[in-house]
């Protein structure tokens, strides 16, 4: 999977950090740690890491991804990382 969407709400901009959804290769979140949890409400589940965007974005660059762009939605940020 060489497209990969990171995300946090600003107040929580120490973590958790979002790495992933439902359909998210398992390797590389088992990498990052991540666990997968369902938000009540929600019919889908998302993986999570409690780490901070710094901490998983410094991972994610040893692992050969590159940002791709960053931008603010709402109270939510969102980064789009790629590997070639």
């Amino acid at each position: 999977m060489p497209y990969v969407l990171i995300s946090t709400q600003i107040r929580l901009e120490v973590g958790p950090t979002m790495v992933g959804d439902e359909h998210s290769d398992p390797h590389l979140m088992s990498i990052l740690g991540a666990t997968k949890r369902s938000t009540l409400g929600n019919n889908f589940c998302e993986y999570y890491v409690n780490d901070a965007p710094r901490v998983v974005l410094d991972k994610l660059e040893s692992l050969g991804f590159r940002v791709v762009s960053m931008t603010g939605v709402g109270q939510t940020l969102v980064w789009c990382l790629h590997r070639e």
